[in-house]
This record gives structure tokens, C-alpha cells and sequence, in this order.
């Protein structure tokens, strides 16, 4: 059994669906502890394409004095209207996109609520991505197993307890990953091999690596097609 393994980010990128499509069960790293800068600095904030090229969506979080924290008990700060300006964002830059009215109307009810922790916002939208995606796996939370370790032992615990025997790494995966502890405990170590695929941007030139609705917005029921020619077989 195939398993992926990730942090909760938000608005995910296509990488980050690609690697859960050609899985067959995906945890969610919950536990993990949230990171606000660097290269897995991706937790509560992603791009968007625009006119102009790109633009971050940030949502803040609330961090003086509360390091170090996972990012299950991450929590939002709501002193500023950072929902209205996320769906005035996505309004502003994909209304001309051909599916943008099938898709909207999530976001629009997804930020009318005031989420207080950030997993629970980016697990929904996560949810709702995999669904419109057509990507169907086991979806679990890793703070709902009895896994404890750190490093490559935790990765190896959460394999055993789901009954999983190969792990899909990303492209990172050689820096934090102790190869010969997978070998050790007969689990099958797979590169994700992502190839960015192009499709239809409302704007040129072509950017990679925007969030996920970047192709949703843009390419709708045709979205896993396209996911499908980043390579790998499922």
C-alpha cells in the first residue's frame, strides 16, 4: 500500500495533490511543528497568478510567544479581515477564468466563517480540493494515530500503523529522510518525480507552482487530466 505524507498547507500547490494522487491512503502531518519561513514555509500562505505575475495569500497567524507550536494548535489571527481580502483577491483574478462561477461559491461560504485554528481551514479546503479533483484516497490526521518519533522514525511509525509498505517522497525528501532506517523496516522508498504540467493561465506567460485552483479556475473538469502528466503511474 502506497502512503503520502504532508503537512496541512495552505491552498496547496499541484505538487502537493500530485503526490496524493498516486497514493493510496495520505496523512496528514498535523503534529508537525508550523513554520513560518524557509522551504516548508507553505502553511498558511500560497501564490495565485494575476495580471501583474503572482501574489502571496497569507493568512496570519498568531505567533509571539507561542513557539514552538504544531500546527494543529496553530491559531489564526482575526484582528485584521484577511478572509475579505482572500476572496476579494480570488474574485479580482480569476472572475474572467472559464469555471470560475463553479468553483467560487466555496470559497465564498468558506470565508464567511471565522476560523480560529489553521488546520482545521487548510484540512477543509484540502478536502474540498481532493473532491473536486477527483482524487479519491484514504484521507487521515496524524494527531488521530498513536505514532510518537521525529525525523524518518515518525514517517516509519505512521507507515506500520496504516498498514502501508511504500512511501512517496517528495522532492525534498533526501535532506530529513534516513534512507537506510525505511531499508531496515522493509518499506519501499518512491520518488514523487514532479513534472510541473502547463494548461491554460488566463495570463502569459506561464507560471508554475501557483495553488491548485490556479487550474481549477481555469481548466475545471479537465483539472486531473492535466494533474495526470506530472508523471508517475498510480
Amino acid at each position: 500500500m502506497r502512503i503520502a505524507i504532508h503537512q496541512p498547507n495552505y491552498l496547496p500547490y499541484l505538487g502537493f495533490f500530485h503526490k496524493i494522487y498516486l497514493s493510496d491512503i495520505f496523512a496528514i502531518l498535523d503534529t508537525a511543528q508550523f513554520v513560518k519561513s524557509g522551504l516548508l514555509a507553505w502553511m498558511n500562505r500560497n501564490k495565485i497568478r494575476t495580471s501583474q505575475g503572482w501574489t502571496w495569500l497569507t493568512v496570519p497567524v498568531l505567533t509571539k510567544g507561542k513557539f514552538p507550536v504544531s500546527i494543529k494548535d496553530a491559531r489564526i489571527g482575526n484582528t485584521s479581515d484577511w478572509r475579505r481580502k482572500h476572496l476579494n483577491s480570488l474574485c479580482l483574478n480569476y472572475r474572467k477564468a472559464p469555471y470560475f462561477h463553479k468553483y467560487i461559491q466555496f470559497f465564498e461560504a468558506l470565508y464567511k466563517n471565522e476560523w480560529e485554528g489553521l488546520s482545521q481551514l487548510n484540512i477543509e479546503i484540502i478536502g474540498y480540493l481532493l473532491k473536486e479533483l477527483k482524487i479519491s484516497v484514504k484521507v487521515v490526521k496524524v494527531s488521530d494515530l498513536k505514532v510518537r518519533g521525529k525525523g524518518s522514525e515518525l514517517l516509519i511509525n505512521i507507515c506500520k500503523e496504516l498498514g502501508a509498505d511504500e512511501y512517496i517522497y517528495g522532492q525534498h525528501g533526501d535532506d530529513y529522510m534516513d534512507f537506510i532506517q525505511f531499508e531496515q523496516n522493509k518499506i519501499r522508498l518512491t520518488p514523487q518525480d514532479f513534472k510541473h504540467p502547463r494548461y491554460k493561465q488566463l495570463y502569459e506567460p506561464f507560471l508554475e507552482n501557483m495553488s491548485a485552483i490556479d487550474l481549477l479556475f481555469n481548466e475545471g473538469e479537465n483539472s486531473l487530466a492535466i494533474l495526470q502528466k506530472a508523471g508517475g503511474s498510480k
